[in-house]
């Protein structure tokens, strides 16, 4: 076997939530591109074709599932769906989430726990769906969960108390949920960077705060989806066969970010 070998996926079955666009079509096109069917799943039924066209072109199956991610039966249906389809399921990549910036007095406790909600509670109740499905073909093959974290659930910044405090949940649900499942599942997430999505819109749009990120990230850019895509499946594959329980950090070498977003201070 070769090293290259080893990143794999021939025959696999995955789930890619939050697929239609950024990080989750990035993802499901490399794993589709290694070798696994992939069920992908957001809102937008549009956006979602556009992935499975591509994850088509790579010769892949693709199953398209347009539905409300917030909605928690909706996203733990989604590990049947798959199994149906493909008859085994291998790799879960809980990539749906996200909240907006907010300053502190207008965070509600509502807010703070819709945050929470979206994306520690949407990772629980697919991975704890697909459990038994992940378990069902014992061949051998890898079985893997990955989650999609931030690198604001590892370090602080003004506005992002709902955000920061539900990714910061969600990495530590890894490391938990590694425990519980190991040694048959393994289970790893990265701390995202700065990657140019949609969610970096605001950013990117504004030369002074594209500047000050940019300043602030010792590899001087921003990253693309594709170098989460490829965290994703290293740890999903042979590949990263060894680890779990583990947060990589894909974020260009970024420490504190620390932009002037406009929030006000409380004082």
């Amino acid at each position: 076997m070769s090293i290259l070998d080893r990143f794999a996926l021939d025959g696999h079955g995955a789930i890619v939530t939050g697929a239609g666009r950024g990080l989750g079509a990035a993802t499901a096109v490399a794993l589709a591109q290694a070798g696994a069917d992939v069920l992908i799943s957001a809102r937008s039924a549009d956006q979602l074709e556009v992935v499975a066209d591509q994850v088509r072109a790579a010769g892949r199956r693709c199953v398209v599932v347009a539905a409300d991610l917030s909605d928690l039966d909706a996203v733990a249906g989604l590990a049947q769906a798959a199994y149906d389809e493909f008859g085994r399921l291998d790799t879960v990549v809980n990539n749906v989430g996200g909240t907006g910036p907010r300053g502190f007095l207008d965070t509600s406790p509502g807010y703070l726990e819709r945050a929470f909600s979206f994306n520690v509670s949407t990772a629980h109740a697919l991975t704890r769906a697909a459990v038994p499905l992940l378990m069902a073909n014992d061949d051998g093959a890898q079985k893997s969960v990955v989650t999609v974290s931030s690198m604001m659930g590892r370090t602080a910044d003004r506005g992002f108390v709902a955000y920061g405090t539900a990714k910061a949940a969600l990495a530590h649900w890894t490391k938990m949920a590694a425990q519980d499942l190991s040694p048959r599942i393994r289970v790893n997430g990265i701390y995202v960077g700065s990657i140019m999505t949609s969610a970096l819109e605001m950013v990117a749009g504004d030369p002074n705060l594209m500047g000050q990120l940019e300043g602030k990230t010792p590899l001087g850019r921003v990253g693309e989806p594709e170098d989460i895509a490829a965290g994703v499946l290293y740890l999903s594959s042979r590949a990263g066969q060894y680890i779990t329980g583990k947060l990589l950090e894909i974020d260009g070498g970024i420490q504190q970010p620390t932009l002037d977003l406009g929030f006000p201070d409380v004082s």
